[in-house]
């Protein structure tokens, strides 16, 4: 059997989330750690080194996954005095997402 890299796999569900029907939903397992900030948007923000993704829970209940992201661009988010001025300027449509979960109803 072969192993994909966790890249790879992400990679492979997020192109399956563009092609999937509507009423199918491919569904992603975040094993990635979060931890709570102080935020007026953002609730909670996690890391993997192993996968480069900045995973991220916003507010309205949202998790977006960002891919290819260096460790020293999360360091910089949970050390900024503004988490969602730092997100805007410096994550948001700044990487590739992936949609982990939508935002609550």
């Amino acid at each position: 059997m072969r192993r994909f890299p966790p890249l790879a796999v992400v990679i492979l569900l997020s192109a399956a989330a563009l092609f999937a029907n509507s009423n199918d939903q491919v569904a992603i397992v975040s094993h990635i750690k979060r931890v709570p900030i102080e935020s007026t948007a953002i609730a909670t923000v996690g890391y993997s080194k192993k996968l480069r993704a900045l995973e991220i829970e916003f507010r309205n209940g949202a998790i977006y996954r960002y891919l290819d992201v260096a460790p020293d661009v999360y360091d910089a988010l949970i050390s900024a005095r503004s988490k969602a001025r730092f997100y805007d300027a410096n994550i948001r449509h700044k990487y590739r997402s992936v949609h982990v979960r939508p935002r609550a109803e």
